[in-house]
């Protein structure tokens, strides 16, 4: 079974990518974090397989979050998907120079949910 670490500092948000996730009958648990660091926390803590990361955060942004795994070796190949509201393309281009894995931008629409997961074949 699949851990999926949700990263948002929205409980609202938090729940709608989970029940994406569960819509596509993939067999996991979910850990949940408020912020990066709490992000980290739980990555020390849990074996995570698949990581979905807000940008905007109080204490530890996301890109922040995502160098700091990104450095680390035993993370260099998770998969990191960005769900986030920043839309601008600057933000994307940086997100996937420092690692991000793929790209989904606010509202998130079920069926490209649903695309990205499959690209990642977990």
């Amino acid at each position: 079974m699949k851990t999926v670490l949700v990263v948002d500092d929205s409980q609202i948000m938090r729940n709608i990518i989970k029940n994406m996730v569960l819509t596509l009958k993939m067999p996991c648990q979910f850990v949940e974090a408020a912020n990066g660091e709490d992000a980290l926390r739980q990555m020390q803590a849990k074996e995570i397989d698949l990581v979905f990361l807000d940008w905007n955060m109080p204490k530890v942004s996301g890109i922040e979050f995502l160098k700091m795994v990104r450095s680390i070796d035993k993370y260099k190949t998770l998969p990191i998907i960005m769900v986030t509201s920043e839309a601008a393309r600057y933000s994307v281009i940086e997100a996937l120079k420092n690692g991000a894995t793929d790209y989904i931008t606010k509202p998130v629409d079920q069926w490209t949910f649903q695309e990205k997961i499959a690209k990642l074949g977990i």
